[in-house]
């Protein structure tokens, strides 16, 4: 289950009070973006940062201000939904109260089965080529001590890279006890290899997902640990290419961690967007404070990002909230059509539950994930068979009239 932390519209400067010197009639004139917080004309139509529409102003305020005193309109109709379809069940116990509109995910949160977010308009990742060369092999040597270091060397970076080198060690303490250099440069020689394939796979791996995270944030840290990783794999620097790739992981890591939530909050924009033009809605209106937040994402901005991204939430929600439960109304009709014809709606049932369980915690991802598992069975139910009509079908043929 998601954990949910609330961000208060205080976070956003409030326009100034008209006092001494002011003009209250510009004041009066000028209205406050609830998305980005900076100051805008009702005359223009919209926020002149992120575009939102000045039609949304007052039900963005209103629904991130919104008290836990009640529940919204929207829970309150899903529950009368379910209780019509649920017939067949004891009434569900009493809900938790449901959390404040506003909000964000934990780091850590379930995502579910959501498409990553598409590139920012305005971040242009460089890119950095995956095809990498092996290394040129060591020179051979006569020197056995050299050659005792070489292995030492290869053995001690399969074990930071987690290669399983036992055999290797084996075969080296017994060519090393029988002085047999020509043994030796050929397990020296066989342990590059495999070293050397081994830590371009690595380097590929996590190239590939720098590349990724670069088409969301900068990963400028990483870049450098990954160059400085070519080159010492160029010149045979096993140990320092091995090195540098930790330092890449750790950096990723970081990345990731530190821009999560903002990375759940540009897909849960996203998934909202595609989901309202499903619905034959257009969210226009609402997609400036979603692209503002990925430009200040993109730039670094994170906390910045992240306070615009949840206003953006919020701005989409008004638009798909009425279109939803239209949907909503319109398939649980289909469930009771289906029980009707003595089809098992339970499964229908679980998701429009889960429907409702996931507004309750502000997971809009959920709520959308489980709104398109409804309306997949619902279509199933209502879909033809290999042998004739639908359950559904067959029963409102039944119950019409006759022809005249």
């Amino acid at each position: 289950m998601r954990r949910y932390n609330t961000w208060a519209l205080d976070d956003f400067p409030r326009p100034p009070a008209p006092g001494r010197g002011a003009s209250p009639r510009v004041v009066e004139a000028m209205a406050t973006c609830p998305a980005c917080g900076i100051e805008a004309s009702p005359a223009s139509g919209e926020c002149p940062r992120c575009h939102l529409s000045a039609a949304l102003f007052d039900p963005v305020r209103e629904a991130a201000g919104a008290t836990n005193d009640s529940d919204p309109t929207y829970l309150r109709t899903i529950g009368e939904l379910l209780a019509t379809v649920d017939l067949a069940s004891p009434p569900a116990p009493a809900p938790r109260r449901a959390k404040s509109l506003l909000s964000r995910p934990e780091p850590g949160a379930e995502m579910g089965d959501v498409a990553p977010a598409p590139l920012p308009t305005s971040h242009h990742p460089r890119p950095m080529d995956a095809a990498i060369d092996l290394p040129p092999t060591p020179r051979s040597t006569s020197a056995l001590p050299e050659m005792q270091h070489r292995i030492q060397e290869y053995l001690s970076v399969g074990r930071r890279v987690g290669l399983d080198f036992t055999d290797f060690q084996g075969r080296a303490s017994a060519a090393l006890t029988a002085g047999d250099l020509d043994s030796l440069e050929v397990l020296a020689r066989e342990m590059f290899v495999h070293l050397s394939s081994s830590i371009v796979e690595e380097y590929e791996s996590l190239l590939a997902r720098r590349n990724e995270l670069s088409q969301l944030l900068p990963t400028a840290s990483a870049d450098v640990e990954l160059t400085a990783v070519r080159k010492a794999i160029g010149v045979g620097d096993l140990a320092g290419a091995a090195r540098r790739l930790e330092h890449v992981r750790d950096e990723l890591q970081k990345v990731e961690q530190q821009w999560e939530v903002g990375r759940i909050l540009v897909t849960e924009g996203d998934l909202m967007v595609s989901t309202i033009r499903e619905l034959g809605g257009d969210p226009t209106p609402a997609v400036g404070p979603l692209e503002e937040g990925r430009k200040l994402f993109a730039d670094g901005r994170r906390a910045d990002s992240e306070r615009v991204l949840a206003r953006a939430a919020v701005a989409l929600w008004t638009l798909l909230q009425p279109r939803l439960l239209a949907e909503l109304r319109r398939l649980s009709d289909r469930l009771l059509e289906a029980r009707s014809a003595g089809v098992d709606v339970e499964p229908g049932i679980r998701e429009l539950r889960g429907i409702s369980a996931e507004l309750r915690q502000r997971n809009f991802v959920g709520t959308i994930v489980a709104y398109r598992r409804l309306r997949a069975f619902a279509e199933r139910v209502a879909a033809p068979g290999p042998e004739g009509p639908s359950p559904v079908e067959a029963v409102a043929a039944l119950r019409s009239p006759p022809p005249a």
